[in-house]
């Protein structure tokens, strides 16, 4: 195949195709991770993005929302 008239998005495509084909979903997306390893600090994100709660509140939630389900 010639690439050299190929934008780089048809190129990304193109390669991204062959990748599912010849390795799966799980392997595509597991060699992607290899290369794209993201930016910023994920820990202190999901700290500041979810509630404040405890085990025990937590652990309540659970249990009230399986005894809703079982009414």
């Amino acid at each position: 195949m010639n690439t050299e008239h190929l934008t780089l998005h048809q190129i990304r495509t193109i390669g991204m195709e062959a990748l599912l084909r010849e390795l799966g979903p799980a392997g595509m997306i597991r060699f992607i991770q290899q290369y794209e390893t993201g930016s910023g600090d994920y820990t202190d994100e999901r700290r500041k993005g979810l509630p404040k709660r405890s085990v025990k509140e937590i652990g309540a939630e659970i249990i009230a929302e399986r005894q809703q389900k079982a009414k």
